[in-house]
């Protein structure tokens, strides 16, 4: 937890809080947290959290599971406690990944005051960013997002692994009601991390330089160098966290 706490303060530029049975909440806006880190066996990625703006499409979403007989749990006070959440349904997609789905969330009505001084993360209305999520089950759990949660196809790239001849992973970008071109993407392979990247967005390219330097100052490992996608424009840089899956900064 402490490799967390200084990742988050001193490399992404973000505040942290404790959360109850010693995990971390890691706050980027408004919200009281965006990140919840939680002690684990291992390190990886545990679930990823989707949230719908009022107790009716909180109850549509549960009701969608429900007709496609997808288990799931209707999470308890105590749970909706430490998610600062009015209600959460938890299920797995077809692939394996955790999912949180959550409306109402409770604010404390704190500023965010970075510890670093990035001016602001790009949220809002648009959500926090993207996941990027291992699907080797990948054409049940593609259908399952658009089928069964509303998420729309933005693109596809197929993905041609380096040193592989004829071996091609698909990757599919959806989107949902936010405006991002894409809020996760679905790899065709497995990842041990259980997450590929998150990506966090700021406002120009000197926070995206200074998150580079702290970067190297704290000699975090950089997974992939400064460069611009072709789908969402986002100019951005990868490295790695303390649990072991990637954050894309742009």
């Amino acid at each position: 937890m402490p490799r967390w706490k200084n990742y988050a303060e001193n490399v992404l530029g973000m505040m942290t809080a404790p959360a109850a049975g010693g995990g971390l909440y890691v706050r980027m806006d408004e919200r009281q947290f965006r990140f919840l880190v939680e002690p684990g066996a291992r390190d990886a990625y545990t679930a990823s959290g989707w949230e719908v703006a009022t107790q009716a499409a909180f109850e549509q979403a549960v009701q969608a599971l429900r007709a496609a007989d997808v288990q799931h749990v209707l999470e308890d006070a105590a749970f909706c406690r430490q998610r600062r959440a009015q209600q959460v349904v938890s299920f797995a997609d077809p692939s394996g990944n955790r999912h949180e789905v959550i409306w109402g969330f409770q604010s404390d009505f704190a500023h965010f005051a970075s510890p670093k001084g990035v001016s602001r993360f790009i949220t809002g209305g648009i959500g926090m960013g993207h996941t990027v999520l291992p699907a080797p089950d990948f054409a049940k759990t593609a259908t399952f997002f658009k089928d069964v949660m509303g998420f729309g196809l933005s693109d596809i790239m197929n993905f041609e692994p380096p040193g592989t001849e004829g071996v091609v992973l698909p990757i599919h970008f959806l989107h949902c009601n936010n405006g991002r071109h894409h809020s996760l993407a679905l790899a065709g392979f497995p990842v041990e991390s259980g997450c590929v990247h998150v990506m966090v967005e700021v406002e120009d390219m000197p926070e995206v330089g200074r998150a580079m330097d702290r970067m190297r100052e704290h000699k975090v490992q950089m997974t992939a160098t400064l460069g611009q996608h072709t789908n969402d424009k986002m100019i951005s840089f990868y490295m790695r966290t303390p649990s072991n899956f990637d954050v894309e900064f742009g």
